[in-house]
C-alpha cells in the first residue's frame, strides 16, 4: 500500500504524561536530522531510520541500493533489516549498500527462529549477506503468541543464541521485537532483565486498541531501553484520515528514541529527512486530539497486524506478515 503524500514538518524534548520520562534533543541545525541516546545503550541514532522490510516494492535490488546509499548521504545513521524481508535480499540491499560506510552506522537485524540452533543458522545467513562481522543489534523478531516466548526461553531456545552472540561479539546489544500482542511483549520484559532494546508499533490509533502505547511503552521507558516505533502510518492505513505530518508528529512526540519509515523510493526518503529536520513535538493535549480523529477508524481493520478480539469483524488469527 502507498502510504505517501506531501510532508513537511518535524524532533525535540517531550514528556509522555505518567511516566515522568523525559527525552531531550537538541534543535537541529540546518541540514542535520535530530539525534536522540537509544536508552542505556548510549548510541546516538537519528530519530528516523530506514527500514528495509518493504524494499521488494523499490523495483530491483539496484533501486534499494541506491536508496539506501541516499539515505547515508541525508545523513540517517539507524537502518533496520530483517533475515526473512524479502527472502534475505534486503540485507544483501544492505550489504551492497553499505560497503563503503558500515562502521559509521548503526546496523540492525532480526530473526525469527525459535531455536538456538536455527537462530544461529539465521545470524551466521545475515552477517554473510550484510558483508559485515557483528551488527550493532540483534533482535528476536516478531513474537506473535505466549506459546512463542515458551519456545524462545526453553532449553535450546533461541534466547540461548542471542546471549552468547553477544558475549561473543557477533553483536553489540539484542532486543526483540513484535505487533500482534501487548501482553506478549509484557512477557518478554517478564522473563528476561537483560534485553537492550524494544520495537513495537506506535501511531496515533493504537492508544485505542490492544495499546503497545498505554501498555508496554512506560515500562520500556522506566527500563531505560533503547526504544524504536514502527508502523507510523498504520501501513498506509492512517493516511485516509490524517497526513503524514500528524502521523509523525505523534509518533516522534512519544519518549521514542528512533522510529522505523518503509520508505521505497528516493522522494519519499527526502521528504522524511525534510519532515525531522523541522519536527517541532506535540503536546498532551494536542495527541489526545489526534486519538480522538481516529475513533472511527480504531480496532482490528486498521491494525489488522494485532490479534482480533472483535469477532464480529470475521478476521481470521494473525494476517500474512508485511514487515516489522
Amino acid at each position: 500500500m502507498k502510504r505517501r503524500t506531501v510532508i513537511r514538518g518535524l524532533v525535540g524534548a517531550t514528556v509522555l504524561g505518567g511516566t515522568g520520562a523525559r527525552l531531550l534533543a537538541a534543535a537541529p541545525s540546518e541540514g542535520e536530522i535530530p539525534r536522540r541516546t537509544f536508552g542505556r545503550t548510549g548510541e546516538k541514532l537519528t530519530v528516523i531510520g530506514l527500514a528495509s522490510g518493504r524494499f521488494q516494492m523499490c523495483g530491483s535490488e539496484d533501486a534499494a541500493v541506491a536508496l539506501t546509499r541516499r539515505a547515508y548521504e541525508l545523513g540517517i545513521n539507524y537502518f533496520d533489516t530483517a533475515r526473512l524481508y524479502w527472502k534475505g535480499n534486503s540485507e544483501r540491499v544492505f550489504g551492497r549498500a553499505m560497503k563503503e560506510f558500515r562502521k559509521k552506522v548503526f546496523l540492525t537485524s532480526k530473526s525469527a527462529e525459535r531455536t538456538r540452533a536455527k537462530a544461529e543458522a539465521d545470524l551466521a545467513a545475515s552477517l554473510a549477506a550484510l558483508q559485515t562481522d557483528y551488527l550493532d543489534l540483534w533482535q528476536v523478531h516478531q513474537v506473535g503468541t505466549l506459546e512463542e516466548v515458551e519456545q524462545i526461553f526453553a532449553p535450546g531456545g533461541a534466547i540461548e543464541a542471542f546471549v552468547a552472540a553477544k558475549q561473543a561479539g557477533k553483536c553489540r546489544f539484542i532486543g526483540f521485537t513484535g505487533h500482534r500482542d501487548p501482553e506478549v511483549h509484557l512477557e518478554l520484559l517478564k522473563r528476561f532483565d537483560r534485553w537492550d532494546t524494544i520495537l513495537m508499533p506506535l501511531h496515533i490509533a493504537d492508544p485505542l486498541y490492544l495499546s503497545f502505547e498505554k501498555q508496554v511503552l512506560p515500562i520500556a521507558v522506566a527500563r531505560g531501553m533503547g526504544i524504536q516505533g514502527m508502523k507510523n502510518f498504520g501501513n498506509g492505513g492512517l493516511l485516509k484520515e490524517f497526513s503524514v505530518r500528524e502521523c509523525l508528529g505523534y509518533v516522534l512526540s512519544l519518549p521514542v528514541h528512533c522510529t522505523a519509515l518503509g520508505c521505497t523510493a528516493i522522494p519519499q526518503l527526502e521528504e522524511d529527512v525534510r519532515v525531522a529536520r523541522s519536527f517541532e513535538p506535540l503536546d498532551a493535549a494536542q495527541r489526545l486530539a489526534l486519538n480522538q480523529r481516529a475513533e472511527g477508524i480504531k480496532g482490528p481493520k486498521l491494525e489488522n497486524w494485532k490479534k482480533n478480539t472483535d469477532t464480529r469483524l470475521g478476521l481470521a488469527g494473525q494476517p500474512e506478515y508485511v514487515g516489522g
